[in-house]
């Protein structure tokens, strides 16, 4: 038999692997904008948390499909998405913020987050010139999930037609509840940002692929041959170490939503281990889908849409 070569695993191009900064990433809401022509007006993203993974059975009425007009039983991650709040509008002057706006009621909740001014400022006589994007700033409610009591806070860029449009927009949600089913219906695509599973210091097989070194070999089985050349007396960043393996930003593009489930439909999912109920209204996307359970996930608008889409109807699940 020939000997089977193929290139080394782990790819270089995250770089450096260490920890992330923040549980919650942020993200380009311009490049998103940018890539929902295709989207009415509207809010670009939404912030769930994960629950875990289920088998749902799904009609296919993709086109020419190999099981079209059948049932299949699909794997699924469920999000919960608790309603999330409106609590204040940036006005951005090209990549800076201009001015920023708070609603005059704010949860107590906040408290264990930012420091809440004793004042709010007034949003009357607000000029946009010179104003080139607006952003709503909101926050989770993770009690109503029963998961935690500090909420979330981070910014959710809006579709329109102009700079004007955003700013009613925002200041129609200010201080209201927004719902998941406002933002994205089923058969979408959504992009979904979060932080993976922390493995912690991890040796160069896992975390590279390497194979074991032969039983003649010197200095370790489980290690690299050569860590590179005398000169330059330095280990570069393309030899594969042992390091940080995992709790890094990323990003999964083009999920399918397969179904949106209400609040009643909810009482009716089973015990998840490690998450529990749910308890709102919650999303069944297609496939697995990074982090432990109960991290938050951020769920943007598709910033490359796929060619060929498919059609799934929802049944039910199987278990």
């Amino acid at each position: 038999m020939p000997t089977k070569h193929r290139p080394r695993k782990g790819t270089l191009q995250f770089w450096p692997r260490k920890r992330a900064a923040k549980i919650l990433p942020s993200a380009n809401w311009h490049a998103v904008e940018a890539a929902s022509a295709h989207r009415k007006e509207g809010l670009l993203g939404f912030v769930g948390y994960k629950v875990g993974m289920t088998t749902a059975l799904v009609h296919d009425l993709t086109p020419n499909s190999l099981t079209i007009n059948e049932n299949v039983a699909m794997a699924m991650t469920v999000i919960e998405c608790p309603p999330m709040k409106v609590m204040g509008i940036k006005l951005y002057r090209g990549e800076q913020v201009a001015t920023e706006f708070l609603a005059d009621k704010l949860d107590k909740d906040l408290k264990r987050r930012i420091k809440l001014p004793k004042q709010a400022h007034k949003i009357e006589n607000v000029s946009l010139e010179g104003i080139t994007d607006v952003h709503i700033l909101c926050h989770t409610q993770p009690r109503h999930a029963k998961l935690k009591k500090t909420p979330e806070i981070f910014e959710i860029g809006i579709k329109a037609a102009s700079v004007e449009r955003k700013f009613e927009l925002a200041k129609e949600m200010l201080g209201k509840e927004v719902l998941i089913n406002s933002v994205f219906s089923p058969q979408e695509a959504i992009d979904v940002k979060g932080v993976t599973k922390g493995k912690g210091l991890v040796g160069p097989v896992k975390r590279f692929g390497l194979g074991l070194k032969g039983h003649k070999s010197e200095k370790g089985v489980r290690r690299p041959g050569s860590l590179g050349p005398w000169i330059p007396k330095k280990v570069t960043f393309r030899a594969p170490i042992s390091g940080q393996m995992g709790f890094q930003t990323r990003m999964q593009y083009n999920n399918q939503i397969i179904h949106t489930g209400s609040k009643e439909e909810a009482e009716k999912l089973r015990f998840f281990d490690d998450y529990g109920l749910v308890r709102n209204q919650f999303l069944m996307v297609k496939g697995s889908l990074q982090g432990t359970e109960k991290r938050a996930l951020m769920l943007c608008a598709p910033i490359r849409r796929p060619k060929h889409a498919s059609n799934y109807k929802f049944v039910r699940l199987v278990r």
